[in-house]
């Protein structure tokens, strides 16, 4: 055997020895996007930031209380999967809701939306400038269509969730309208599993 010969079998040896890492149903980010990190107003007109759930698992995602359909159909796939895992597993896992229309979404108009959504989903939003920066962090972007006669508009925005582990690092990207809730919920007890509470 060449010398040639030997190396190129001694690497793929070693390449079939690496650990391939986890399976996810999600895409994984990491590495890809920065931690979690935000200022923005909550539920109570008081400011949040994302050190307040350190330690939790995150589920991030950008959407409207005015939105017909994607996200009532996200939130509550969100809040299936979340329910189908074990109790000590359900406390360590917080959805947070971004609206990403702080003129219609008050306070008030938010803490009512979430409430429907399970006791572990975090309501907030911020000025369009805020909002702008947290959306263009995560490569993503929101926009406004025109109003109707009566005022009312839509909001485009992306309808993947953002997953963070227990250290804030961004870990999967989700996209529930074409993943069932048991796959979300698959990836979210992987990755408790992975990192145990402290």
């Amino acid at each position: 055997m060449t010398h040639h010969r030997a190396l190129l079998l001694l690497v793929v040896v070693l390449a079939g020895c690496s650990d391939p890492g986890p399976d996810w149903h999600g895409k994984d980010i990491q590495n890809l996007m920065p931690d979690l990190a935000f200022t923005l107003t909550d539920t109570r007109g008081q400011s949040v930031t994302a050190d307040q759930t350190a330690g939790k698992i995150r589920l991030l995602y950008f959407g409207y209380t005015s939105c017909p359909d994607v996200c009532p159909t996200t939130l509550a796939d969100l809040r299936q999967a979340v329910r189908a895992l074990p109790e000590t597993t359900r406390d360590d896992i917080v959805t947070l809701f971004v609206s990403v229309d702080p003129e219609r979404d008050t306070p008030e108009r938010l803490a009512s939306y979430v409430r429907f959504f399970g006791d572990r989903v975090i309501g907030m939003t911020g000025s369009v400038a805020e909002l702008r920066d947290l959306t263009r962090r995560y490569r993503t972007t929101f926009g406004y269509d025109e109003p109707d006669d009566h005022g009312n508009y839509e909001v485009s925005h992306s309808s993947a969730v953002y997953v963070f582990d227990r250290s804030g690092e961004a870990r999967l990207l989700l996209r529930p309208d074409s993943m069932p809730p048991g796959q979300i919920r698959d990836d979210l007890e992987q990755l408790a599993r992975e990192q145990p509470p402290s």
